[in-house]
């Protein structure tokens, strides 16, 4: 695990947005632990996010023009990440979209600069790549080309229903669908790492058992 991925667990364990417990997914599994980025909630804590969003971008080498932030969380994320990406000698424009086109004003559904050039998507996690999806549609529909999906952590699981599971996971199939890779700050891995390291408390070190059972019986290589 990369500095800056043992760093980003940390700080998501602390503000209470990486919890651990019983906790119900999407697809209806039992999960020992939840990610929820509507917690990064005050400007501290979105700003540090920030900051691991586009240190991991940068870090990445993707060649990258603007941001666009899918609605309604991505609208928060793509912001800061350029406010972040700024500070850090990077001046990028960014976009995001509406759920329901403006029929006055400036009208439409796109808010922001203009789409074009090589964009990257933000998002805090991929269940289905639904929003992806709607995304790349949005993005390719104005001109420009969608090149990676930035996220906050990748769960590593495979996605489908009990029974009928994929051999990949969500974050592989938006890779595959739309041969632009996924660049998550984190992932499944190194939440493991970090439960596994000396330095972990004891009412944490108890959930590296449930989450190495839940990686084994539904994550993906």
């Amino acid at each position: 695990m990369s500095i800056l991925h043992q760093q980003f667990i940390e700080f998501a364990v602390k503000a209470g947005v990486l919890s651990f417990g019983e906790f119900v997914t999407k697809a209806g599994r039992l999960s020992p632990y939840f990610f929820n980025a509507g917690l990064f909630n005050d400007g501290e804590r979105l700003g540090r996010l920030a900051d691991f969003y586009a240190q991991t971008l940068l870090d990445s080498g993707v060649d990258f023009d603007m941001l666009f932030g899918p609605a309604y969380k991505g609208i928060t994320l793509a912001s800061s990440t350029a406010v972040a990406l700024a500070s850090k000698g990077r001046n990028v424009s960014f976009a995001y979209n509406r759920k329901e086109a403006k029929d006055h004003g400036e009208g439409g559904t796109i808010v922001g600069a203009k789409l074009q050039g090589r964009v990257v998507i933000i998002d805090d996690v991929i269940s289905a790549g639904t929003s992806v999806r709607e995304s790349v549609d949005m993005i390719r529909a104005n001109g420009a080309t969608p090149c990676a999906v930035l996220i906050a952590l990748d769960r590593m699981e495979k996605s489908g229903a009990e029974g009928a599971l994929s051999a990949l996971s969500a974050v592989q199939e938006v890779e595959q669908s739309f041969g632009m890779p996924v660049l998550p700050i984190a992932n499944l891995n190194d939440l493991f790492a970090y439960l596994s390291g000396s330095d972990v408390s004891a009412e944490l070190t108890k959930f590296k058992g449930p989450v190495e059972t839940y990686r084994q019986r539904y994550g993906v290589v």
